[in-house]
């Protein structure tokens, strides 16, 4: 009988140790490091994808040593029914439980969405859907419904004063509504009543002041300096009914940005955005203004320029006239230069 309880209490006592050793390395396998950067730092997971998606990129862009505790853990931890997608920042040397616990909390890493130097809604949903898992093609549908754009005051035409070029934080799973969402809350941000009121006492509406900084944009991109004497010069023109005569209108009402001198029958382009035969502003911005450009109109330069014209030695500056007379000398010497270059 003692024998008996002998070997019970030994096989029970075993049992304890084996379970206890047990326990232990599945311990160590659930808390100590197992996945380890691999060139990547961020894992990506789309919107309806499974427990086999997010393996798969797991082990494609990561280094993870014990895939089978990884999926054990993730098992008992019930997130195979939990997947939340987005972008999560993974850590090297994080457990198979950190790194669980982080995708079940869904506490993903915010994107830097930057857009800048786009003329078409086109190139913007190209740009975007590079940055965040939004499809292009869906997005550009919804900017061209003018029963969508309605909702936020705009139309298929005008939906690009909406956007201003600039760096916005942003979730990667962000859809193309929240997205169209946010940045016509960024727009609202940045027309505040200041601004507004500046826009009224120069007559213009917000639209009308993203149109003409979109053309003050696209005549001095690179000397940000010259952009309120720009915005003035325009501004001048407008006030006494004078054409805008702005090539890059005409660039964009002939649909081809490789242009690079205007001329002949250009000018003749049927377009509400050639300002050479139709006064005032073109219906809509030619490109997306960005900031500077929208404060270079409100807070334009009073001057009494109504001409300007490219210097000729190509620096990107410009010259300013107040008569025709002396816009001619300077176009006269720009022409001869274009000419010498062979830039037709």
């Amino acid at each position: 009988m003692k024998k008996a309880v002998k070997l019970i209490s030994f096989t029970a006592g075993f049992l304890i140790l084996a379970a206890s050793i047990t326990g232990y390395i599945i311990y160590r396998k659930v808390f100590s490091p197992n996945i380890f950067l691999n060139g990547k730092n961020y894992l990506y997971i789309p919107q309806d994808a499974d427990f086999n998606t997010v393996k798969d990129s797991l082990y494609a862009n990561f280094r993870v040593e014990d895939k089978t505790m990884f999926e054990f853990t993730a098992q008992r931890k019930n997130y195979t029914n939990k997947i939340k997608p987005g972008r999560y920042k993974i850590q090297d040397g994080m457990s198979n439980n950190a790194l669980i616990n982080l995708l079940r909390s869904g506490e993903q890493s915010p994107v830097n969405l930057t857009f800048n130097n786009i003329r078409t809604i086109k190139q913007l949903c190209s740009k975007v859907s590079h940055q965040i898992d939004i499809d292009s093609n869906y997005l550009y549908s919804l900017l061209q419904d003018d029963n969508f754009m309605n909702k936020y005051g705009f139309d298929h035409m005008s939906c690009s004063a909406m956007f201003i070029p600039d760096t916005y934080q942003m979730y990667w799973n962000t859809s193309a509504e929240k997205f169209i969402e946010k940045m016509y809350g960024y727009y609202q941000k940045f027309w505040n009543e200041e601004r507004k009121a500046k826009a009224s006492k120069i007559n213009l509406t917000p639209l009308e002041v993203s149109t003409l900084a979109s053309i003050v944009q696209m005549e001095q991109a690179q000397h940000k300096e010259e952009q309120p004497i720009i915005a003035g010069l325009y501004i001048n023109r407008l006030k006494i009914g004078m054409p805008l005569q702005s090539c890059p209108t005409l660039i964009f009402a002939l649909g081809d940005f490789s242009i690079k001198r205007v001329s002949g029958k250009m000018l003749e382009t049927d377009s509400p955005y050639n300002t050479y035969k139709n006064p005032g502003l073109p219906p809509s911005p030619i490109c997306f203004p960005e900031e500077s450009a929208l404060k270079a109109v409100l807070d334009y330069e009073h001057n009494d320029y109504l001409y300007m014209c490219a210097k000729s030695d190509f620096s990107g500056y410009h010259f300013f006239s107040k008569s025709y007379e002396e816009q001619k000398r300077h176009a006269k010497d720009f022409q001869k230069e274009l000419d010498r270059k062979g830039i037709h």
